[in-house]
């Protein structure tokens, strides 16, 4: 989590950078110093925010892939025992039809 932080902090900085050099301004200027740790705590929030929205995705898949795969075991398990109970019909009309 802390190197994603970072990451958009860096970026934010970086996107200040740009900004600067759109503008043809000097980079470092003493009058614009103060905004870079704005723009890093910007991007470091967005970075946050961003993993905190990833771990509630990977939660809600997993939740997702546990319930699909109860979902497809029930359904083998209801297969089975339709396959064991048709299986038994026909070998009981066998016997009932041998005997009769």
């Amino acid at each position: 989590m802390v190197h994603k932080i970072l990451f958009w902090s860096g970026f934010g900085v970086a996107v200040r950078l740009w900004q600067l050099g759109i503008e043809m301004r000097p980079l470092l200027a003493r009058e614009s110093l103060w905004v870079y740790p704005i723009f890093a705590g910007v991007g470091g929030s967005f970075g946050y925010w961003l993993s905190g929205v990833e771990r509630r995705q990977v939660e809600v898949l997993a939740d997702r892939r546990n319930r699909l795969l109860e979902k497809r075991e029930r359904r083998a398990e209801r297969e089975a025992a339709a396959a064991g109970q048709q299986g038994n019909r026909s070998e009981e009309g066998g016997i009932l039809a041998s005997t009769s």
